[in-house]
């Protein structure tokens, strides 16, 4: 999860609620069968994504662009091959009907739905502040919140030592081809590296050990995490796309279906 370029009221929501809130719609999202009502509430959450990540247009289209290639492959496989009894177009195994093509604009709708929320709950939140809060909120024990922590900063760690691997055989001439140079790389990177994240991953508990995060007393934190006058509007938002959606799915339908 990445830190944004600029902060917006979504970063100041607290994360417990925001990862809490966005597991609930994802739910939600699974039994609507409406394509208006999908198409209404994705509307909806790709707003928040494009105004309020803190993000320059440019790198958040940039963002989107593996995105939109699920919205089409997961759509396409549905319009292509699915079923139903009004057929628009056939073709060998091609058969394209009003049927699949309604439930591949859906299907595709909610992967994007699925998708916007993802990314926008990335770009908002700070995984210590995500830890933190649910130490805090949801009173995950210290051991386990620390040591997703922990094993978060280690990838940074293991990807500048595969570097530095990398680096050491280009500097010894290193150039083979064939399954043999394969192997041979496999096990020149695995190895070291496996062995540098084992020793690392003693040394953090053996620290952990010695801080008393096994203990059971109630601990002091650095960051203080509450709820605050946004986490309500950020539940309202929801709860007024929601409703509004379904209103506009009945009286203004983007789709005759």
């Amino acid at each position: 999860m990445n830190v944004s370029n600029a902060e917006t009221w979504l970063h100041r929501i607290n994360p417990s609620l925001k990862l809490g809130v966005l597991i609930v719609l994802c739910i939600v999202a699974l039994f609507i069968h409406d394509l208006n009502y999908m198409m209404n509430i994705t509307i909806g959450v790709l707003l928040l994504f494009l105004f309020f990540t803190g993000h320059s247009i440019k790198r958040i289209l940039l963002l989107s662009i593996p995105f939109c290639f699920i919205f089409i492959s997961t759509s396409s496989a549905m319009i292509l091959f699915g079923q139903g009894k009004t057929l628009w177009f056939e073709w060998g195994l091609i058969s394209i009907t009003e049927e699949s093509f309604m439930r591949g604009l859906l299907v595709g709708f909610r992967a994007l739905f699925f998708a916007a929320l993802g990314l926008t709950f990335s770009l908002t939140t700070r995984p210590v502040n995500l830890f933190y809060s649910l130490m805090q909120q949801v009173k995950l024990k210290p051991k386990y919140a620390y040591s997703f922590m922990a094993a978060l900063r280690l990838i940074p760690i293991m990807m500048e030592e595969f570097q530095t691997i990398r680096n050491a055989m280009k500097v010894r001439g290193f150039e083979g081809k064939g399954i043999r140079s394969v192997y041979f790389k496999m096990k020149a990177y695995s190895i070291p590296l496996l062995s540098g994240s084992i020793r690392r991953a003693h040394r953090i508990a053996v620290a952990m050990e010695a801080k008393r995060f096994t203990d059971t007393r109630d601990r002091t934190y650095f960051y203080e995490f509450g709820f605050s006058k946004k986490d309500h509007g950020f539940i309202l938002y929801f709860i007024i796309l929601l409703l509004a959606g379904f209103y506009l799915s009945i009286q203004f339908p983007l789709v005759s279906i």
